[in-house]
């Protein structure tokens, strides 16, 4: 069961010192993984590069992720820069989500325009895909290419990630999901209100066809599911079958949920977006709903193979 892991997601509003108390919250329970959304265009928001700086400096063990990278308003010259170095400041601690943009209003009010269209945005985010893995492998020849989109005349890679940094896509529409099966190293589901639960097996199944299309073992696509709410001490509805609604329910029966998606379909990661993010919901997760699952899952694959 050491394969799962577990993470939560933040909103980088500009309490600094709260964030650092979740994080840490979050280090002494054992947890794996940060997600700090990107919503440049916000005034109340930090920079999600930067504050994952600043937390990744404030810990030892955690990894941290943009969830997800907004494309359209970082270069993917310079977005390679910036997860190589912060992967190199923190000894191979940072992943890369990404994805092709959404709030196109916001996105041109930040003067990036013109609005690309769905299919536009999708060959921009497999060209960056190739740019950003050409700048982080080391090669004495300067890097070159040639796109739609993008335009690189020749600029010398580096510096060289500390760790093959993970490109995890946070796709939602067939093509984005077959993209991502076909290139991405990981799936960032997005969260029910985007993409809601019963598209979740379907969205996997596309992301296997596309990665065995292309030669790929689909287990080399990380899933990763991400689920709002909040872990109560009254039992509430943890089906998440269909809808959008945030889960919130005991403990118990989050463990009983993501066991089930760890079982059912080939997700192996969960990041948590508390609806309040307080030390006390990470603190319930961490120590709480985790084990659970990892002993719900060892169970099941214990039975699995036992002798009948």
């Amino acid at each position: 069961m050491r394969d799962l892991q577990f993470g939560f997601s933040l909103n980088p509003t500009t309490d600094i010192a709260a964030h650092r108390d979740l994080v840490r919250a979050a280090e002494e329970g054992g947890l794996d993984l940060v997600g700090v959304q990107d919503h440049p265009y916000s005034p109340t928001f930090v920079d999600a590069f930067t504050l994952i700086a600043s937390l990744l400096e404030a810990t030892e063990r955690l990894r941290f992720f943009p969830d997800v990278a907004n494309l359209p308003l970082r270069h993917p010259s310079m977005l390679a820069k910036t997860a190589a170095s912060l992967d190199l400041l923190s000894s191979g601690r940072f992943e890369l989500g990404i994805g092709g943009g959404g709030y196109w209003s916001a996105i041109a009010r930040m003067g990036m325009t013109p609005q690309l269209g769905r299919p536009e945005a999708l060959a921009q985010l497999g060209e960056a895909i190739q740019v950003l893995r050409a700048l982080w492998r080391p090669t004495p020849e300067p890097v070159t290419f040639e796109g739609q989109h993008y335009t690189i005349p020749g600029l010398h890679s580096g510096p060289t990630p500390a760790h093959p940094i993970g490109i995890w896509v946070g796709a939602q529409g067939p093509r984005s999901l077959e993209l991502t099966g076909r290139v991405a190293d990981g799936w960032a589901a997005p969260i029910p209100s985007y993409l809601p639960y019963e598209k979740w097996a379907e969205s996997n199944a596309l992301i296997d066809e596309a990665a065995l299309a292309s030669g790929r073992n689909p287990q080399d696509v990380l899933r990763i599911a991400q689920l709002v709410g909040t872990i109560t001490d009254r039992p509430g509805d943890a089906e998440a079958r269909a809808g959008k609604a945030p889960v919130r329910a005991t403990a118990e029966q989050w463990a009983a949920l993501l066991a089930r998606l760890a079982t059912e379909q080939p997700f192996r990661t969960f990041v948590f977006w508390p609806e309040d993010a307080t030390v006390g919901q990470i603190e319930r997760f961490a120590r709480e709903v985790v084990p659970a699952v990892r002993e719900i899952v060892r169970q099941g694959a214990e039975q699995e193979h036992s002798p009948s």
